[in-house]
């Protein structure tokens, strides 16, 4: 039977990967009592009892259980922003090209954020396939549930005293400094960080990534942009939508509570957004880690994930 150990799993996501393992007939957590939950010693033997390991930790405690693994067999799946960028470890998202067979032969697997996983998922192809050219600058915009902001933000929203400023939509990452932003530009292909609005929002979970072209900034036509998701997302848990409209709107909440992502092209030849469509906290956080798990261990991607 697998073993599993969850190193930071009083967080948002580390819980909410704790409680999709729980029921799993094929896996055994290995578990640490709240007293032991921060002791490098008892972390250290954990991790290295582990076939799986789940890093749900701030970077630089992430970078410490890292520097836990002499086990030559534990896999290593890291939450954090920490290694999405290092080139020693295998970007998480398996929809992109090849990374499917890299994820599966790997021991160090860096999730992708919930940002920059409908980024990627919109520009990647475009990049990859010539419909865009790497050097373009590009701007996003992401609404998203309050939920990616952890326990805090949680308690904030969710407080009967609201405060009358979390009853709208929230700007942030003003400074255009957005922890995101390296994965999103680099993982891409792009040349240069893309202009970044992240919007948080008074609903529990969901997100929606938005990215405006002008005509001339494609090598193509919108019908371009539409076969080449059709054909790239054939497998995995993005697919291309034709018509995702709701009656004239795109909700953010669409695919709460859900792990798998929906890419759709909207507007015309002149003008044209694309959108992604996911659950922060599903394919943007604990769905997706799972589904790195799976790949891992041989299974059927889908394995306790909601898609």
């Amino acid at each position: 039977m697998t073993k599993v150990f969850i190193d930071g799993s009083a967080g948002t996501t580390g819980l909410r990967i704790f409680e999709r393992l729980s029921d799993r007939k094929d896996l055994s957590l290995i578990k640490l009592s709240e007293d032991l939950r921060k002791d490098s010693g008892a972390r250290h033997d954990a991790i290295n009892s582990a076939d799986i390991v789940f890093l749900c930790l701030p970077d630089e405690a992430a970078k410490e259980s890292v520097s836990f693994v002499e086990n030559k067999n534990t896999a290593v799946i890291d939450t954090s922003t920490a290694h999405r960028t290092n080139d020693e470890w295998d970007y998480g998202f398996a929809e992109l090209s090849k990374q499917r067979e890299k994820i599966a032969s790997s021991k160090r697997v860096a999730n992708p954020g919930c940002h920059a996983s409908g980024f990627i998922a919109l520009i990647e192809p475009l990049v990859k396939n010539g419909l865009i050219d790497k050097s373009e600058k590009l701007c996003c915009t992401s609404l998203t549930g309050y939920s990616g902001g952890g326990k805090k933000m949680i308690a904030e929203y969710e407080d009967e005293n609201l405060s009358p400023l979390l009853k709208a939509p929230r700007m942030y990452g003003l400074s255009q400094q957005h922890k995101h932003l390296k994965e999103m530009a680099k993982i891409s292909g792009l040349d240069f960080l893309p202009a970044f609005c992240p919007i948080v929002a008074p609903f529990y979970s969901g997100m929606e990534v938005t990215i405006s072209l002008f005509k001339d900034q494609l090598k193509g036509t919108i019908e371009s942009l539409k076969d080449c998701y059709k054909e790239y997302y054939k497998n995995g848990l993005v697919s291309f939508c034709e018509n995702a409209d709701e009656q004239g709107f795109l909700s953010a909440a669409a695919f709460s509570g859900r792990d798998d992502m929906q890419i759709t092209v909207c507007g015309n030849d002149e003008r044209i957004i694309l959108v992604s469509r996911f659950d922060n906290l599903g394919k943007g956080a604990s769905g997706a880690a799972i589904q790195n798990m799976n790949i891992l261990l041989g299974l059927d991607e889908k394995t306790g994930l909601v898609v």
